[in-house]
């Protein structure tokens, strides 16, 4: 079905949404077509915007909690069932919404007997608790508990440094990744040179982002990281400057410039590929080490008959060429530049 509503469009790109639903508040699903590409096209935008959903995709999550009178990660609390390294792990899977960046704080400060959830968290106005039922920690007898909280926008995975806990405060493993996984196939139509594929992308996302949302992001971040490419110039490339490396100007202006003395071009830069001789003349005489004027100079006419492939004719337009433009001859014995 999804062939025939694609068979008669344009060669214009198209994408569509052909699936989506929230199977709940952490797990969104969307699927999306991107068609008509020609043979190979999908396989490199569903390898890139794979890569882009699962790598370069910010999110905003729980970095680190403090609370007074906690000698360590892994103590307990008396009046609180979980441990103190549960309530950070529960911390870390709070899935939150947000465009901030920079740190942001925000606190629990409740009092017991309680069941609390990341709905009990006082954040700042940006930020959207997207699954407010999340458990944090069960308070059993009444007693206070107050978890000052840090809120950061990242993306990817690190781990906490151990050694960065002190004074009750306890880093949390930051884990902004808002796409939980994504998966790209291929559908082929049609047959010879007018085969054309139609790309399918799946996207899993945990709520803090609609898969829709985190096709456009990622599409945009594919666009940024090669924008600089499109305004690359070539005295910006950055290449080493030395003797040996020149810009290579057109073949005919070469000779202009060494005629008028005008360029002391080396005879190591002046390439034979940029001349006016055959391709079938330059593979002999690459297949020869012959790439450069000065490599063609060390050789005598004498040299150029025996050379492999190389007829009679080849070798008087590689004669007149250099008589045309160099005004140069070459020995008819052996001889060394």
């Amino acid at each position: 079905m999804v062939q025939e509503e694609v068979a008669g469009s344009t060669r214009t790109l198209q994408w569509k949404c052909v699936e989506s639903r929230v199977d709940s508040a952490r797990l969104c699903y969307g699927r999306f077509i991107l068609s008509p590409l020609m043979k190979g096209q999908a396989d490199t935008i569903g390898i890139a915007m794979r890569r882009a959903l699962l790598g370069e995709m910010e999110g905003t999550c729980i970095t680190c909690a403090t609370s007074d009178n906690v000698l360590h990660e892994y103590s307990t609390i008396a009046g609180i069932e979980e441990s103190v390294h549960e309530i950070l792990i529960n911390l870390k899977e709070i899935v939150l919404r947000s465009n901030l960046y920079g740190v942001r704080d925000a606190s629990i400060c409740v009092r017991g007997p309680k069941y609390i959830t990341a709905q009990d968290i006082i954040s700042p106005p940006s930020v959207q608790i997207v699954d407010t039922t999340q458990h944090i920690a069960n308070l059993t007898e009444p007693i206070d508990l107050c978890i000052e909280l840090q809120i950061n926008r990242d993306r990817g995975y690190y781990m906490k440094s151990t050694n960065d806990s002190h004074d009750g405060s306890y880093p949390i493993d930051i884990a902004s990744m808002p796409v939980r996984n994504t998966n790209h196939s291929i559908h082929s139509y049609g047959n010879g040179n007018k085969k054309q594929e139609i790309l399918f992308l799946e996207i899993w996302t945990n709520g803090s982002l609609t898969p829709k949302e985190a096709l456009y992001e990622a599409s945009r971040n594919l666009i940024d990281l090669l924008i600089p490419f499109l305004h690359a110039e070539e005295e910006d490339m950055g290449f080493e400057e030395n003797e040996n490396r020149w810009d290579l100007p057109p073949f005919q202006d070469i000779f202009t410039n060494l005629k008028k003395n005008k360029k002391g071009i080396p005879l190591t830069c002046i390439f034979i590929d940029q001349s006016e001789l055959s391709s079938r003349t330059y593979n002999c005489l690459k297949r020869s080490n012959i790439h450069t004027l000065l490599d063609l100079l060390s050789h005598s006419q004498e040299d150029l008959t025996k050379m492999k492939y190389l007829s009679i004719e080849d070798v008087k337009k590689i004669l007149d060429t250099l008589q045309k433009n160099f005004a140069i001859n070459l020995p008819k014995e052996e001889f060394s530049f």
